[in-house]
């Protein structure tokens, strides 16, 4: 049986320390603002709206924010992609596009090292974002 308080006591403590994590914004970001080697698990949110745009899970925290995200191709930087496929961003219809708007509105704060165990990475990342992990690439609600 799961004990829901402990559950909603260590929801609340893992979404408050990522909540309260430093600011990794993407237009000033350098490789050394973010620690060599580090796992964990990763939130980009968008300044203007406040909404978490993206939730991930990582072995090396550097390489997936500053390699993948802001500067990978289509095939590495998932969210650029997903910026231009969606409607509703009019103005983002290219990666480069995306890339801007990434160092123009968006930051990434970030929990590393405890929840290194793909298990507690899975249950953080339905925590921000409602969906279960299944496998590497497939989500599902609720």
């Amino acid at each position: 049986m799961i004990d829901i308080e402990y559950s909603l006591n260590t929801g609340r403590a893992i979404a408050q320390e990522l909540l309260s994590a430093p600011y990794l914004y993407f237009g000033t970001l350098t490789p050394s603002d973010i620690p060599d080697g580090i796992a964990g698990v990763y939130a980009i949110f968008d300044e203007k709206s406040g909404e978490v745009l993206y939730v991930g899970r990582t072995k090396n925290l550097r390489r997936r924010l500053y390699t993948n995200h802001l500067h990978g191709p289509k095939t590495n930087a998932r969210l650029k992609k997903y910026l231009v496929e969606d409607a509703s961003e009019e103005n983002i219809t290219s990666m480069d596009d995306a890339k801007q708007y990434l160092k123009k509105y968006c930051y990434a704060k970030y929990i590393g090292g405890r929840y290194g165990s793909e298990g507690k990475d899975r249950r953080v990342i339905k925590l921000f974002t409602g969906c279960t992990v299944h496998s590497r690439r497939t989500l599902t609600r609720g």
